[in-house]
């Protein structure tokens, strides 16, 4: 009798992992495409020129900006490792790599874009800026970006469930919609980056992943399957999730992320997140705890816990 292979995804969603409050904290983003190969790690691993990855990757890390590897769904051709030099800005060419930067600051979202013909000429972006809210030096990008974690070098579900996102998504988005690099939280597949806003959305099916494509468009938020804002910590990420369930409240930027108060041990850490609503005060109790022990990818070798929020209550401190 053949065993079928441990798939983290459907592990996860036979526990019950409640999505909201588990997208990566990051408050801006860095993309290049990548046509080819990415590896288990996409920026070491990928075949990228000269050790250009590591180089990108220091680069980033000194900024505290995320990067990541994109291409187009079906998109087969090589890496570029030409040593032209010069960047445009606008579409892609035949013999260009686009460039995303990205600032996912709530009020102040920033989407730049521009094309390279030379991938280092990515270490010349001002990534410091763009984390503080500026401009990389790439152009105003007026669009979205989707992106769908495929990555499935690193994990089988981002692969198996993403895909079938990924392709849906292009057929119906063709310019926005972009294949990833690993951004976490393999088990919550199929995964969605949505750019500027910041956006993660997991368990998403092709048509799950075509009705959020179709909320953003009218700035809307689809909250059933949001896994948090990724300026938020974790915790207020599930306060505003939570928040928005107890309203009903899907317009994109009516809801507003004021303060916080944190009181407790990691283990049991109790978050007073405070929020604007329409020029209504909204307070949101959330208790994070650590969940039993288990295998957290598809290439865990060991259990570890997994973290959940506990929405205890949701009041109106204008209420009485």
């Amino acid at each position: 009798m053949t065993t079928a292979p441990f798939r983290c995804g459907v592990a996860s969603a036979d526990r019950g992992e409640e999505p909201a409050g588990t997208a990566s904290t990051v408050r801006a983003f860095l993309l290049l495409e990548h046509p080819g190969p990415w590896g288990v790690d996409a920026l070491r691993d990928a075949r990228l020129p000269d050790g250009l990855g590591p180089r990108i990757a220091a680069a980033a890390a000194t900024a505290r900006v995320r990067p990541l590897l994109v291409r187009r769904p079906g998109r087969t051709r090589g890496a570029t490792t030409g040593a032209t030099t010069g960047a445009t800005t606008g579409a892609a060419t035949g013999d260009g790599l686009r460039v995303f930067a990205a600032s996912c600051l709530p009020g102040a979202t920033r989407l730049e874009s521009g094309t390279v013909t030379d991938p280092h000429e990515v270490l010349d972006l001002d990534l410091a800026s763009l984390r503080a809210g500026g401009s990389s030096g790439l152009d105003p990008h007026h669009g979205t970006v989707l992106a769908v974690c495929t990555h499935g070098r690193h994990d089988a579900c981002c692969a198996e469930l993403g895909r079938p996102v990924a392709a849906a998504l292009a057929a119906a988005h063709p310019e926005e919609t972009w294949e990833v690099s690993h951004i976490g939280g393999d088990r919550y597949a199929g995964n969605l980056l949505v750019l500027p806003d910041g956006l993660y959305y997991g368990r998403l099916d092709p048509d799950a992943a075509l009705a959020v494509a179709a909320a953003h468009a009218r700035d809307h938020l689809e909250f059933d399957h949001l896994r948090g804002r990724t300026a938020y910590p974790m915790a207020v990420q599930a306060a505003e999730v939570a928040l928005r369930r107890h309203l009903g409240e899907t317009r994109r930027d009516v809801v507003r992320w004021t303060g916080r108060s944190v009181e407790g041990p990691a283990t049991n850490l109790v978050t007073t997140a405070v929020f604007d609503v329409a020029g209504r005060t909204w307070s949101v109790r959330v208790r994070t705890v650590e969940g039993p022990p288990a295998r957290l990818t598809c290439r865990a070798t060991r259990d570890n816990p997994t973290p959940r929020h506990e929405v205890e209550a949701v009041t109106s401190e204008d209420d009485g």
